[in-house]
């Protein structure tokens, strides 16, 4: 299949496409778990086919030096801040420790100005006992969505779904022996960066966000 088989309009239509594919596995208790901000509206699409909660994980990613597009690690918000490191990036990019404390501490300061924007008073769904649906517009390393993936397991989920519209096949295969269930529409092994696989990948702004997550709580009651 050649890229241009590959594209979407934009995330909406490949939230569609994903919830499509979710809905037919019948899953457990489901709640959606958007990656902000590109994850946002593929995840209310997702969670409108499986008539689920939608929800956020704020995780931000930690950029190398000289190279903040390129993920060397990313941290998770929550009263235990999980941060994971890509120790082969690490390596490469000669990251020190006083590097990895300032960008930890960088990256908690923008989260906890996300929760405040975002989320308001609003208290996050537990996954407990629940399918963590965990979405994004794409995986490139994988760092957030590993991120992501274990503050959940370690709030409680009964099962882990990373749900995505395209990642790297590589990227793909290894996440299946780290959630119990990937779903990825365009396994691809030919990436050139999620947003090649969009016709609209325009950065989401602030109120974008916010106004896609009342549109989808607004739905739940």
């Amino acid at each position: 299949m050649s890229l241009l088989e590959m594209r979407f309009a934009d995330r909406a239509e490949a939230g569609r496409a994903l919830g499509e594919r979710l809905a037919e596995m019948a899953l457990e208790r489901p709640v959606v778990y958007a990656l902000p901000r590109g994850g946002v509206p593929v995840a209310l699409e997702v969670a409108r086919a499986l008539k689920a909660p939608l929800d956020m994980i704020l995780v931000r990613k930690i950029g190398a030096p000289y190279q903040p597009e390129l993920a060397l690690g990313a941290i998770v918000d929550g009263e235990d801040p999980q941060t994971v490191i890509n120790e082969e990036i690490r390596r490469n990019s000669a990251a020190d420790a006083a590097y990895l404390e300032e960008a930890r501490a960088g990256a908690l300061e923008e989260l906890e100005r996300r929760r405040a924007r975002y989320m308001g008073d609003r208290a996050q769904v537990s996954p407990s006992g629940r399918t963590a649906v965990i979405v994004d517009d794409g995986l490139a390393t994988g760092a957030t969505m590993k991120a992501a993936l274990l503050s959940i397991k370690r709030q409680g989920a009964a099962k882990t779904c990373v749900a995505v519209p395209v990642a790297p096949a590589e990227v793909a295969t290894e996440f299946a022996s780290l959630a119990d269930l990937v779903i990825c529409l365009n396994p691809s092994r030919e990436f050139y960066g999620v947003g090649a696989f969009y016709d609209d990948f325009h950065q989401l702004s602030d109120d974008e966000t916010v106004g896609l997550l009342r549109e989808g709580w607004t739905e739940e009651t």
